[in-house]
């Protein structure tokens, strides 16, 4: 968001290796999720304005982890945005947008794309976040994602599970994820991390892939226009067997997918929704 997405190796057939067709499925689903208490000024949470005159409520003590867990994850996904050393380019797509890419201490390859989309940050912080769970009708490749607890209206917890392809040899991939958004200046921050919840144990069938800390930035552009600048840190681990190289190519592959299916959705209006 994620935002909101996505989320890699899901129905793969040794034949399907070279498409990846699977692994893009997956990929996408890791969407986006953010909040988060930034560097030493703080940021203050992003609330709707139809809740913005909400009094604040005391937090359980579960409630305040997430919270927590939220705040922590964009903090460490934005220390990796903006450490400048290490980033390679890693694709450059025909309508301009550019995938980038480095190796994290321990081995493990993020992406981070930056692209401009035709919306406002206010917009796509709605469509990524708000109606997360409307992301499977214009997404292809989540096929479920449910909101399992609310804490105000800046943090959830959601289960999300990709889609079914052919020639299944290692099963979907499903997620459980903390998402926060929060709001800095012109900047929306979208940002999660992988959770657990005690009620909601991995489901039998599915092996449980993990996200985070990842974060999507929605800045709008100084031009007078409502486009925004959209960047997304995509920092998965996919459980399972499979190659790194595999994963590694799938990616950024998904991230250009996600961001294709995105762009299709801003362009649907209310009554085709």
């Amino acid at each position: 968001m994620l935002p909101a997405v996505v989320k890699l190796c899901c129905g793969i057939t040794y034949p399907h290796l070279r498409s990846m067709a699977g692994l893009q499925r997956t990929a996408i689903a890791a969407i986006g999720q953010e909040l988060a208490h930034v560097r030493q000024g703080g940021v203050s949470f992003y609330i709707n304005e139809r809740q913005s005159d909400v009094r604040p409520v005391r937090l359980r003590e579960e409630e305040l982890s997430y919270v927590q867990q939220g705040q922590e994850a964009l903090r460490k996904a934005l220390e990796i945005v903006e450490d400048k050393n290490g980033w390679k380019t890693e694709t450059i797509q025909e309508n301009g947008d550019v995938i980038y890419s480095k190796v994290l201490p321990g081995g493990r390859k993020v992406f981070r794309l930056e692209a401009v989309l035709e919306a406002s940050p206010e917009v796509l912080c709605d469509v990524l976040f708000v109606r997360v769970e409307e992301m499977c009708r214009w997404n292809p490749s989540i096929s479920h994602i449910k909101v399992l607890r609310s804490v105000g209206a800046e943090t959830m917890v959601t289960h999300e599970v990709t889609a079914e392809t052919a020639g299944n040899l290692i099963g979907q991939r499903d997620f459980l994820s903390v998402r926060h958004c929060c709001k800095q200046k012109s900047r929306i921050y979208l940002a999660g991390a992988a959770t657990h919840l005690e009620s909601f144990m991995p489901q039998r069938g599915f092996v449980r892939a993990e996200d985070g800390p990842t974060c999507i930035i929605l800045q709008a552009v100084d031009d007078g226009s409502r486009r925004s600048r959209f960047t997304w840190l995509l920092n998965m681990d996919v459980k399972g067997w499979l190659p790194k190289s595999i994963v590694n190519q799938a990616l950024p592959r998904a991230q250009a997918d996600f961001t294709k299916h995105l762009r299709r959705r801003l362009t649907v209006t209310p009554m085709q929704r």
